[in-house]
């Protein structure tokens, strides 16, 4: 029987099961591989709901859930843990005795969902409790009630420990949205400033983002970047050049550019956002393709980790460039009436994070599947965007990274720079055993 199938819209009315019906489960008891997808589906929809779940936040979530759910997966398989290779993260609690693996996986990704989104909003509040009920009933059908409690309590064992893991990383607590109430400008002609009027976004996000502690990366943060096209506002420039090339773009977009700047923006509070793009890319291979539960762990787990350390290390880099937005240098120089395609978001533009974390993505799923694997992603088939088909990996983190330039929001080198900068991340996330 094919795994059932819960969509965005099926997913929302469970959330408000208390007005309207909750969709119906198939009856039959699932098998570890659809717990995860449906846990994944439901998280992708917690991420768009959660005020505070910006990019970087987000692609923190995926790590931890990721190495939550490979814990799970590697001690009832008999697979490598990551305690030892991945910073911080001591040896986990060991499982007394066999587990029930789609128990073991719905109590591990139930239990880390709750902590990591319980500040979503009360109808993802009601979302999770009906995804635990629900998916708890299916997944004890028929198994002794003592095998249950014992799989039950260790994933609840297992998620309590990487909490606590995840407590000391620089990263547990976003207030005010991810904005500082206090702020100073770098105060130069090429440094940042706000390019949106509302009062929250008066100062960046997450500027101290890059301090936290990173998955794999050691030492200072490897994978800095060389530096951009010095500042200058001389029409010979290289830097006027970038400028240039990113106002003559955007004037003469083709009705395909639009749709690929529109399909890759990830807006929070309006999409997965990008680390969930990419996660949910992941989930409908693993539907296409039955993929087994080691690998489809191994793939969530590399990914996770990959986009949050391209985070880390991307919005290091920012902070020390500090680089304005090329809406801010077109108007004050090119062209005082020029509009982007989509909004800029409020933070330094030096590198670009679509191209970090879409650089780290490729590199990190192409360890999995291999280098010239073709998918189609229908990430925002339900937003009315059409399906999109890749044939690499690399592919789509190509389109996702000049996507930033038809929008309007990045000059050339933090999109060439930054898939570079994931490509390095990467490298760290795959030199981790696992299977």
């Amino acid at each position: 029987m094919e795994p059932f199938h819960l969509n965005r819209r099926s997913l929302l009315l469970a959330g408000v099961a208390f007005a309207l019906p909750v969709p119906a489960f198939a009856a039959d008891r699932p098998a570890p591989e659809e717990v995860v997808l449906t846990w994944y589906r439901l998280i992708l929809e917690l991420i768009r709901h959660t005020a505070t779940y910006s990019p970087p936040v987000a692609s923190r979530a995926f790590a931890y859930l990721g190495v939550a759910l490979w814990e799970a997966v590697a001690q009832s398989r008999g697979l490598t843990s990551l305690s030892g290779q991945v910073n911080g993260l001591t040896s986990l609690p060991v499982a007394p005795g066999t587990m029930d693996e789609a128990v073991l996986v719905h109590a591990t990704l139930a239990a880390g969902t709750a902590a990591l989104f319980g500040n979503t909003g009360p109808t993802g509040q009601r979302a999770m409790t009906a995804m635990t009920e629900k998916m708890g009933t299916r997944v004890t059908d028929g198994v002794d009630p003592a095998l249950a409690a014992t799989s039950i309590d260790h994933g609840a064992a297992i998620v309590a420990h990487i909490l606590a893991w995840a407590e000391t990383d620089g990263g547990a607590k976003v207030e005010n949205l991810g904005f500082p109430m206090e702020y100073t400008l770098g105060g130069t002609p090429a440094s940042w400033v706000p390019t949106n009027t509302a009062d929250l976004q008066q100062a960046p996000l997450l500027p101290d983002w890059g301090n936290n502690r990173p998955f794999t990366l050691t030492g200072d943060l490897p994978c800095g970047l060389e530096p951009h096209p010095e500042y200058s506002e001389d029409p010979t420039s290289a830097f006027y050049a970038e400028a240039m090339e990113v106002y003559e773009t955007t004037k003469a977009l083709t009705d395909e550019q639009k749709i690929i700047a529109r399909f890759w923006s990830d807006d929070p509070m309006l999409s997965p956002t990008p680390p969930g793009h990419w996660a949910s890319i992941v989930i409908e291979i693993a539907a296409r393709d039955a993929l087994p539960l080691d690998r489809l762990a191994d793939a969530l787990v590399r990914l996770g980790m990959a986009v949050a350390d391209a985070f880390i290390v991307c919005w290091r880099v920012k902070y020390e460039y500090d680089l304005l937005r090329p809406v801010t240098y077109i108007r004050r120089l090119i062209d005082p009436k020029w509009e982007t395609l989509l909004i800029t978001p409020p933070f330094p533009e030096y590198p670009s994070g679509h191209s970090s974390q879409s650089g780290a993505a490729y590199a990190a799923l192409e360890a999995v599947f291999g280098p010239d694997f073709a998918f189609d992603d229908a990430t925002h088939e339900d937003d009315g965007l059409p399906v999109r088909h890749f044939p690499s990996f690399k592919a789509a983190a190509e389109e996702a990274a000049i996507s930033r330039l038809y929008g309007g929001i990045h000059f050339r080198a933090a999109i060439d720079n930054g898939i570079r900068q994931g490509e390095c991340v990467a490298a760290f996330v795959n030199a981790m055993k696992t299977l």
